[in-house]
């Protein structure tokens, strides 16, 4: 008989086959199977869900022989993972596989920004070429850039930023002693050593909003902006304000709070370049993902730790 499991949001088809091949499975995103699934609650023992969905308290609970959550993601701020512990739940996420590609999106937004790529491709379809001027970009070569949040992801952007000719200074959480790159105290000091701020940083209780108005105007009316993390960790009402009265010189972001249904005033804030979260949406690295999630999946049932447990 093969294991039960809740797969709460869509995956790739291939993947969703490969499922429905070795586990009977509950689709959580397919109203009609609401009071099937409420049937099968005791004997569901696995979870397929995305980073930004994740699986709350009141679902966990009322899966008593749940033993692992796969995440077909990185983030983990919509699980609780001490909760989940304390019931002997393994989560696992898709840790490596979508790294190039997040740094790709945030390097693509700061160029994007600089180079006025948003602004051409507009200019240029209103056929407005030749016939009034264009504004010169900037060219990111010796400018210095921030990243909030050193960890795999922020490496992968530091070097391809490097390799751009600009200077990389950081902050992180955590100590790092395996860089050269210059360490910031705080963020407030990345934010005023930058000409880009980049925020990698993991999204957590601890780092909700933790790009404020003071480290908007910190980073000064030159200053450019990527989010490629969660949009919780930027206050959003700051960032907007900024953007208005030129605090701060631009914006790419990746991710907002309550995407898709993001805050309106979004569309009509200037020099932002925005994009919705495809940060790791390239065919190969969903692949990979997908590959990871099942692998964590078949691991708990051959009663293994799944490789990339974070809990």
């Amino acid at each position: 008989m093969k294991p039960e499991i809740l797969l709460v949001e869509p995956m790739m088809k291939r993947f969703e086959e490969e499922l429905d091949a070795a586990y009977t499975v509950h689709r959580l995103h397919d109203p009609a199977q609401k009071q099937s699934i409420e049937a099968a609650l005791p004997n569901i023992r696995g979870v397929v869900t995305g980073g930004g969905t994740g699986l709350a308290n009141e679902w966990i609970e009322k899966l008593p022989g749940l033993g692992v959550i796969s995440v077909n993601g990185v983030g983990t701020d919509k699980i609780d993972l001490k909760f989940a512990r304390s019931r002997n739940i393994d989560v696992a996420i898709t840790a490596g596989v979508l790294t190039d590609d997040v740094a790709d999106i945030g390097i693509a937004l700061m160029l994007a920004l600089y180079r006025n790529i948003a602004k051409g491709d507009a200019y240029v379809r209103d056929g407005l070429w030749g016939k009034e001027p264009f504004p010169l970009g900037t060219s990111p070569k010796g400018k210095r850039v921030g990243i909030l949040g050193l960890g795999q992801i922020g490496r992968a952007f530091g070097r391809r930023a490097a390799a751009f000719g600009m200077s990389v200074r950081y902050w992180n959480r955590s100590p790092v002693t395996d860089t050269d790159w210059k360490s910031c105290a705080s963020p407030v000091e990345l934010a005023e050593d930058s000409d880009v701020l980049c925020v990698i940083v993991a999204a957590n209780a601890q780092t909700q909003n933790i790009v404020n108005a003071e480290i908007l105007r910190a980073l000064g009316p030159k200053g450019v902006l990527i989010n490629i993390a969660r949009g919780t960790v930027v206050d959003e009402d700051a960032l907007l304000a900024a953007l208005k009265d030129g605090t701060i010189g631009g914006a790419g972001l990746d991710v907002f709070v309550g995407e898709p249904n993001i805050r309106e005033d979004f569309f009509t804030a200037p020099n932002t370049v925005l994009v919705p979260h495809q940060g790791s949406a390239t065919i190969e690295t969903r692949v990979a993902m997908g590959e990871l999630v099942l692998s964590n999946l078949a691991a708990h049932f051959a009663g293994e730790k799944p490789p990339t447990t974070v809990n």
